[in-house]
Protein backbone atom coordinates (compact mmCIF):
# COMPACT_ATOMS: atom_id res chain seq x y z
CA UNK A 1 0.00 0.00 0.00
CA UNK A 2 1.42 3.38 -0.99
CA UNK A 3 1.84 6.01 1.68
CA UNK A 4 2.50 9.39 0.07
CA UNK A 5 4.38 10.64 3.11
CA UNK A 6 7.13 8.07 3.54
CA UNK A 7 6.96 6.02 0.29
CA UNK A 8 7.18 2.71 2.16
CA UNK A 9 5.17 -0.39 1.43
CA UNK A 10 3.43 -2.73 3.76
CA UNK A 11 5.28 -6.03 3.59
CA UNK A 12 2.01 -7.97 3.67
CA UNK A 13 1.64 -6.93 0.02
CA UNK A 14 4.48 -9.24 -0.99
CA UNK A 15 2.99 -12.16 0.88
CA UNK A 16 -0.34 -11.70 -0.86
CA UNK A 17 1.18 -11.51 -4.34
CA UNK A 18 3.26 -14.69 -4.23
CA UNK A 19 1.22 -17.87 -4.59
CA UNK A 20 1.04 -20.18 -1.59
CA UNK A 21 3.73 -22.85 -1.47
CA UNK A 22 1.20 -25.62 -2.14
CA UNK A 23 0.02 -23.90 -5.33
CA UNK A 24 3.60 -23.42 -6.51
CA UNK A 25 4.28 -27.11 -5.91
CA UNK A 26 1.11 -28.07 -7.81
CA UNK A 27 2.17 -25.88 -10.73
CA UNK A 28 5.59 -27.52 -10.85
CA UNK A 29 4.03 -30.99 -10.73
CA UNK A 30 1.78 -30.05 -13.66
CA UNK A 31 4.92 -29.15 -15.61
CA UNK A 32 6.47 -32.51 -14.82
CA UNK A 33 8.96 -31.18 -12.27
CA UNK A 34 9.82 -32.85 -8.98
CA UNK A 35 8.82 -31.33 -5.69
CA UNK A 36 11.71 -31.85 -3.32
CA UNK A 37 11.97 -30.78 0.31
CA UNK A 38 14.70 -28.37 -0.82
CA UNK A 39 12.44 -26.63 -3.36
CA UNK A 40 9.61 -26.42 -0.88
CA UNK A 41 11.89 -24.81 1.72
CA UNK A 42 13.22 -22.31 -0.86
CA UNK A 43 9.62 -21.37 -1.73
CA UNK A 44 8.81 -20.91 1.96
CA UNK A 45 11.83 -18.66 2.51
CA UNK A 46 10.77 -16.47 -0.42
CA UNK A 47 7.16 -16.37 0.69
CA UNK A 48 7.96 -15.55 4.31
CA UNK A 49 10.50 -12.85 3.56
CA UNK A 50 9.80 -9.17 3.13
CA UNK A 51 13.25 -8.54 1.67
CA UNK A 52 14.55 -8.81 -1.89
CA UNK A 53 17.03 -11.61 -1.22
CA UNK A 54 19.93 -12.70 -3.38
CA UNK A 55 20.39 -16.39 -4.21
CA UNK A 56 23.17 -16.39 -1.64
CA UNK A 57 20.84 -14.98 1.03
CA UNK A 58 18.31 -17.72 0.30
CA UNK A 59 21.04 -20.36 0.30
CA UNK A 60 22.24 -19.28 3.76
CA UNK A 61 18.65 -19.27 5.07
CA UNK A 62 17.88 -22.81 3.90
CA UNK A 63 21.32 -24.23 4.70
CA UNK A 64 20.60 -24.03 8.43
CA UNK A 65 17.67 -26.43 8.01
CA UNK A 66 19.29 -28.49 5.22
CA UNK A 67 23.09 -28.46 5.54
CA UNK A 68 23.55 -30.63 2.44
CA UNK A 69 21.74 -28.28 0.06
CA UNK A 70 23.88 -26.87 -2.73
CA UNK A 71 23.90 -23.34 -4.15
CA UNK A 72 23.04 -24.89 -7.55
CA UNK A 73 19.76 -26.23 -6.11
CA UNK A 74 18.83 -22.72 -5.00
CA UNK A 75 19.70 -21.22 -8.40
CA UNK A 76 17.71 -23.91 -10.25
CA UNK A 77 14.64 -23.33 -8.07
CA UNK A 78 14.89 -19.56 -8.55
CA UNK A 79 15.31 -19.92 -12.31
CA UNK A 80 12.18 -22.09 -12.41
CA UNK A 81 10.21 -19.49 -10.44
CA UNK A 82 11.42 -16.68 -12.71
CA UNK A 83 10.50 -18.69 -15.83
CA UNK A 84 7.02 -19.28 -14.39
CA UNK A 85 6.60 -15.56 -13.63
CA UNK A 86 6.26 -16.21 -9.90
CA UNK A 87 9.22 -14.06 -8.87
CA UNK A 88 10.99 -11.22 -10.61
CA UNK A 89 14.75 -11.17 -10.98
CA UNK A 90 16.14 -7.72 -10.17
CA UNK A 91 19.45 -6.30 -11.30
CA UNK A 92 20.09 -3.35 -9.01
CA UNK A 93 23.65 -2.72 -10.19
CA UNK A 94 25.38 -4.42 -7.29
CA UNK A 95 26.95 -7.36 -9.11
CA UNK A 96 24.33 -9.89 -8.03
CA UNK A 97 20.68 -10.49 -8.72
CA UNK A 98 17.91 -10.13 -6.19
CA UNK A 99 14.56 -11.89 -6.26
CA UNK A 100 11.22 -10.21 -5.66
CA UNK A 101 8.13 -12.31 -4.93
CA UNK A 102 5.94 -9.27 -5.62
CA UNK A 103 5.47 -9.46 -9.39
CA UNK A 104 2.84 -6.81 -9.94
CA UNK A 105 3.89 -3.42 -11.26
CA UNK A 106 5.76 -1.41 -8.67
CA UNK A 107 8.90 0.64 -8.28
CA UNK A 108 11.96 0.09 -6.10
CA UNK A 109 13.88 2.44 -3.85
CA UNK A 110 17.50 1.39 -3.17
CA UNK A 111 19.82 2.79 -0.54
CA UNK A 112 23.26 3.42 -2.04
CA UNK A 113 24.94 2.78 1.31
CA UNK A 114 23.28 -0.21 3.05
CA UNK A 115 21.72 -1.59 -0.19
CA UNK A 116 18.28 -1.84 1.44
CA UNK A 117 15.43 -2.19 -1.05
CA UNK A 118 11.91 -0.89 -0.54
CA UNK A 119 8.88 -1.59 -2.74
CA UNK A 120 6.93 1.49 -3.76
CA UNK A 121 3.35 0.77 -4.76
CA UNK A 122 1.83 3.41 -6.94
CA UNK A 123 -1.77 3.68 -8.05
CA UNK A 124 -0.61 4.62 -11.54
CA UNK A 125 0.78 2.20 -14.10
CA UNK A 126 4.44 1.90 -15.00
CA UNK A 127 5.66 4.53 -17.44
CA UNK A 128 4.78 3.84 -21.04
CA UNK A 129 6.54 4.77 -24.27
CA UNK A 130 4.65 6.25 -27.16
CA UNK A 131 4.87 4.07 -30.29
CA UNK A 132 7.21 6.57 -31.95
CA UNK A 133 9.51 6.55 -28.90
CA UNK A 134 9.79 2.74 -28.87
CA UNK A 135 11.79 2.76 -32.14
CA UNK A 136 10.12 -0.43 -33.28
CA UNK A 137 10.86 -2.34 -30.06
CA UNK A 138 8.26 -4.63 -28.56
CA UNK A 139 8.38 -3.58 -24.91
CA UNK A 140 7.97 -6.50 -22.50
CA UNK A 141 9.06 -5.00 -19.19
CA UNK A 142 9.82 -1.71 -17.49
CA UNK A 143 11.80 -1.35 -14.26
CA UNK A 144 11.79 1.89 -12.29
CA UNK A 145 14.43 2.13 -9.58
CA UNK A 146 15.15 5.18 -7.44
CA UNK A 147 18.57 5.37 -5.76
CA UNK A 148 19.28 7.44 -2.66
CA UNK A 149 20.11 7.19 1.03
CA UNK A 150 17.69 5.78 3.58
CA UNK A 151 17.04 7.68 6.79
CA UNK A 152 19.41 5.36 8.68
CA UNK A 153 22.30 6.10 6.29
CA UNK A 154 21.85 9.84 5.98
CA UNK A 155 24.15 11.79 8.13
Amino acid sequence: MYNKYDLRTITIKQLIVMRPVKELCDMLRERGMKITPQRRLIFEVLQDGAEHPTAEDIYHSVRDAMPDISPATVYHALNDLVAMGEVTELDLREGKRRYDPCTDGHYHLVCLNCRGVVDIMRASENPKLLPEEASGYQIVRCDVVFYGYCSGCQG
